[in-house]
């Protein structure tokens, strides 16, 4: 399934997003990372339950890829603590994301093909997105949402910023509403 579809964002998970942005542009040279602090969203599912999901991501660009650092700011299930349990201190690789034409669509392909859907979430603006649960198959989960100009815009704006990043503040700060 993922053939289908080119691998635009790589994420993991971490306990801080600005700390592990700032040692992944140390490494690699990549960057700048913009921070959104606790992400707001309107919908909230966790394999089909509604639950708070409050995060913090870092999104920076490493060669053709985006890279995000999540961290997961409050208690309970969700499809982070689902592959790093809360309290075990791991942290490491989390999901893939994937450009979809139709994300009602992908989410039923994936659910037949007896992948969960670890996370539906959207956000104020009606953005939506859908975590499926592939971690028996990959290793990972796959983020799934569609091309939307917001999204595209966001990805678009951090390729621009990294094609011109001289190293200078490479974790700054950016606003979701």
């Amino acid at each position: 399934m993922i053939a289908d579809h080119p691998i635009r964002q790589i994420a993991y998970f971490v306990p801080d997003v600005r700390a592990a942005a700032l040692v992944h542009h140390r490494h690699y040279g990549s960057g700048p990372y913009f921070v959104a602090e606790h992400i707001p969203l309107r919908t909230s599912l966790h394999r089909g339950v509604a639950r708070p999901f409050d995060h913090s991501s870092a999104y920076g660009q490493w060669g053709p890829l985006m890279i995000e650092f999540v961290q997961q700011n409050n208690p309970g299930p969700s499809a982070m603590h689902d592959l790093y349990p809360e309290r075990s201190g791991r942290q490491g690789m989390h999901h893939v994301a994937l450009f979809v034409d139709d994300l009602a669509a992908e989410i039923a392909r994936y659910n037949a093909a007896g992948h969960e859907t670890a996370l539906y979430a959207e956000m104020n603006d009606g953005f939506a997105f859908a975590m499926m649960d592939t971690v028996a198959q990959t290793g990972h989960m796959v983020e799934l949402y569609q091309p939307v100009a917001s999204l595209t815009g966001f990805y678009d704006y951090v390729a621009k910023c990294a094609a011109r990043f001289d190293g200078t503040d490479p974790v700054r700060t950016i606003t979701f509403t």
